[in-house]
């Protein structure tokens, strides 16, 4: 099966786009744009991986599914699209950047610019049904998602994986922490970051200095 996607991944993940499941989520997804609005646009499905080629990762973000409403999502977990409002959990992520760095809340929510530098923004479902969370959960893209992180797990390391809320979290048994930095918090999401355990931490700056120690080029927050 030809899958575009940016080459090293593809050589990295050949051997799942040959799997039944691979195959049949293919054809699922298909269906559902078909049927009505469905996001990202196709050819932004596997936008954080063409973004941010294999050997030049140095920070894994996961999120869960992609925004669904539209003019959101654009294939980037957490980020969207120019001009459009910030979510909840993004407005925290910038507020606890400004705490962390003291750098201002940017102007767009667009996140292109960290998955330039090599912020892999993974969500673990890669699709969604407009208007409604986790449509796509069940249809095997977690099975493609997982295999990227072992993947990353299996021949990078140095690389920090930032694990935000339970489901994030729950994909640490795949990461080796004596080989890379697993920074673990409550999510984003104001419900979650009310309650403690998210504002605080340092994440960024702590992400930077491990980075830096390893001689890799911090991110430009």
């Amino acid at each position: 099966m030809d899958v575009k996607i940016e080459e090293s991944w593809k050589r990295h993940l050949q051997g799942e786009f040959e799997k039944p499941y691979f195959q049949q989520l293919t054809e699922r997804i298909r269906q559902e744009y078909t049927a009505g609005a469905c996001y990202p646009p196709g050819r932004l499905i596997f936008n954080a991986f063409n973004l941010c080629p294999f050997d030049r990762v140095k920070v894994v973000i996961i999120g869960q599914d992609p925004y669904h409403e539209p003019g959101q999502a654009h294939g980037l977990s957490f980020s969207v699209q120019p001009g459009v409002p910030f979510p909840p959990s993004l407005q925290n992520i910038f507020k606890e950047i400004e705490q962390d760095l003291g750098t201002p809340v940017p102007q767009s929510g667009d996140l292109t610019r960290w998955a330039r530098q090599g912020v892999l923004l993974l969500n673990a479902t890669l699709t969604v049904r407009a208007h409604i969370a986790n449509s796509h959960a069940t249809f095997g893209w977690q099975n493609f998602t997982d295999a990227a992180i072992q993947a990353l797990a299996s021949h990078r390391q140095h690389l920090v994986y930032m694990l935000w809320g339970g489901f994030a979290r729950s994909k640490a048994y795949m990461i080796d922490k004596q080989k890379n930095l697993v920074l673990e918090s409550v999510h984003p999401s104001p419900l979650s970051a009310n309650r403690g355990g998210w504002f605080g931490q340092h994440q960024f700056s702590r992400c930077n200095d491990y980075l830096i120690q390893n001689g890799i080029d911090p991110i430009v927050w």
